[in-house]
């Protein structure tokens, strides 16, 4: 399975599913949690919301406080656009991540729920699988 290159990523909010795709297959899929408030696109920093739209895959990394993440290349220009309208910040460091590393509960079971700040977590075993399979650059779509 490591010499399988996924070249897009999609993920459906409504359906808490993250798709690894290759060639327009989808080659494996994952449930996820999402932002605490989950429903609608991120509008400004602390309203726990997941982006939805077209994005990037922009950092790689197994030093944070979370198990592994792939970084998200959230705000775009349009998000700080609209988030500055509205007189807020946009956020960011929105991520594809495992589990807090200090968590010791059973991560199938709280999956279930939508937790995080507006990142999409997976299971830290599932989050091994994403990270070999992932690279920079590759374009993540997040649909409502």
């Amino acid at each position: 399975m490591h010499d399988l290159k996924i070249d897009r990523i999609i993920v459906k909010k409504k359906l808490r599913l993250l798709q690894l795709m290759k060639l327009g297959e989808v080659v494996k899929s994952y449930s996820v949690s999402l932002g605490k408030e989950p429903l609608g696109h991120k509008e400004f920093e602390g309203d726990n919301k997941t982006p939805e739209g077209e994005y990037m895959i922009n950092d790689k990394s197994d030093q944070s406080d979370f198990y592994k993440n792939l970084g998200i290349n959230y705000p775009s220009p349009d998000d700080c656009k609209h988030a500055e309208q509205m007189g807020k910040q946009p956020g960011g460091l929105i991520k594809i991540h495992g589990f807090r590393n200090d968590f010791t509960g059973d991560q199938e079971e709280e999956k279930k729920k939508d937790w995080t700040a507006g990142c999409i977590a997976v299971t830290n075993k599932e989050m091994d699988e994403i990270f070999e399979l992932v690279d920079v650059g590759t374009p993540i779509y997040i649909q409502a």
